[in-house]
């Protein structure tokens, strides 16, 4: 058959290891190629078949599956989507492993999901197609010294700032700005290479949605809290904004901003129907800023397949004053969500991920 995506299963499990093909045999595209019960195996087989994908086992005996994709990313780069546990330690080494370089996460099945497979098949279905269109695979990425970041976050605020403008709130409203980023596959290093370099005194809230499974979303917040200066969390329903705050929208629910009586902004998790497909959904955090007609938005559209995002702009951008930013094809893992945004017109700027976070600052000077 053309265009079969061969895949290479590793797992040390043959009941998931069967799992996983019978997820697969569901789709006649792909093409399981071999299975690996360890990382020892896993580097052989993919030197052998050359895969487009690899579905990849986290805790595995002889060499795990952070030990082999460092291994593979340096000798074989190939697509690699991690399958994982929701234990603190499973989804503690799937944040490791996607700076490592796998394209994606998925939760691993399990005999409850026996059950009723349906919805989790499709995930991962998907999941495997868009990583075997990945061209651009990434090399292990390197963290970032504390004294680099407090340096790049000294060089961003000089530039983005002049000195009568030490800080970004309004003085005409109690309300922080807001940045509102949507990304999907690629999204979790690229928010590290984002989200780090911003000041500590930055007086806007960031609102994050990626699309993750339930369970990821709280590792992820806790890493990118590790390794900034502003404090990052997974949204919890009901929380007020606070400058300096960024908020991690949750795996498997939608993420809106709502005001209160006060007219402050606060954070709704809702676990109505995924929108296209999608939950959380892109487009329903940028229509609901629509909805309380926020003004002075600034919306940040990542790598990641699809077009989520998109509608959600437009209408914000009809609507309302907002900054549009979106990450170039150059520097993106999947160029889908930005390309959608950018050919439909709506983006102000296209930029290189190292220089998103500057733009964001630069835009954030306080409005005359």
């Amino acid at each position: 058959m053309e265009n079969t995506i061969k895949v290479l299963i590793v797992d040390d499990s043959a009941f998931i290891r069967q799992i996983i093909r019978d997820i697969l045999s569901r789709d006649p595209i792909f093409e399981v190629v071999d299975y690996a019960r360890n990382g020892k195996d896993a580097i052989e087989k993919v030197q052998r078949h050359r895969p487009d994908v690899v579905t990849m086992d986290v805790e595995m005996p002889i060499l795990n599956g952070i030990e082999a994709l460092e291994i593979i990313m340096e000798k074989h780069p190939a697509p690699v989507v991690m399958f994982s546990s929701l234990t603190a330690q499973g989804t503690e080494a799937t944040m490791k492993a996607l700076e490592y370089g796998a394209v994606d996460v998925a939760k691993k099945p399990s005999h409850q999901d026996l059950k009723d497979l349906s919805e989790l098949s499709q995930e991962i279905i998907q999941k495997l197609k868009t990583a075997a269109g990945v061209k651009n695979i990434q090399k292990p990425q390197r963290v970032q010294s504390e004294k680099d970041l407090k340096i790049i976050r000294k060089s961003l605020v000089d530039i983005s700032q002049s000195p009568k403008e030490k800080g970004f709130l309004d003085p005409r409203s109690e309300t922080p700005r807001i940045v509102a980023i949507g990304t999907s596959t690629g999204g979790p290093r690229a928010l590290q290479r984002v989200i780090p370099l911003i000041p500590k005194n930055t007086k806007a809230s960031f609102v994050i949605v990626q699309h993750m499974p339930p369970g990821f979303t709280k590792s992820l917040a806790e890493r990118l809290n590790t390794l900034s200066e502003i404090t990052v969390k997974e949204a919890v329903q009901g929380e007020v904004l606070q400058p300096g705050h960024g908020y991690i929208a949750k795996g498997g629910a939608h993420l809106r901003l709502k005001k209160n009586s006060r007219g402050q902004l606060f954070l709704d998790l809702g676990e109505d129907p995924p929108i296209a497909g999608h939950r959380p959904s892109v487009n329903a955090l940028f229509q609901s800023l629509r909805q309380e007609n926020i003004q002075d938005v600034i919306s940040v559209i990542m790598t990641g397949m699809g077009s989520d995002g998109a509608k959600g702009i437009q209408e914000l951008k009809k609507a309302t004053k907002n900054h549009v930013i979106a990450q170039n094809e150059e520097s993106s893992v999947v160029y889908g969500m930005p390309k959608t945004v950018v050919e439909q017109g709506d983006a102000d700027e296209v930029a290189d991920l190292d220089e998103i976070t500057k733009k964001v600052l630069k835009h954030l000077e306080v409005q005359k």
